[in-house]
């Protein structure tokens, strides 16, 4: 069974391996990741900004090297693509 994980331990790891979080500058998205809590085990990570696929990889690259079990999915409806993360 996964462990409790914690959005901004997620956050933390992907800044300290060099990714830069995104922000929203009034009218558009200043490319990098975002992190959201889904109950106690379990944080999604989603790429903002042009380059989706590409992002998402390398943050599953990163947080795999971590000890971090990843899951890619996607949104109901073929919506925004997304990263599972949980604690083995």
């Amino acid at each position: 069974m996964a462990r409790v994980i914690r959005a901004g331990d997620v956050y933390d790891q992907l800044l300290r391996g060099g990714f830069d979080p995104s922000e929203w500058f009034g009218d558009d998205w200043h490319p990098g990741y975002r992190v959201a809590q889904h109950g106690r085990r379990q944080v999604n990570v989603f790429h903002d900004g042009p380059g989706e696929i590409a992002g998402l990889d390398q943050y599953q690259a990163e947080l795999q090297a971590c000890g971090y079990a990843v899951v890619p999915d996607q949104m109901p409806g073929g919506h925004r693509r997304r990263l599972h993360i949980t604690k083995p």
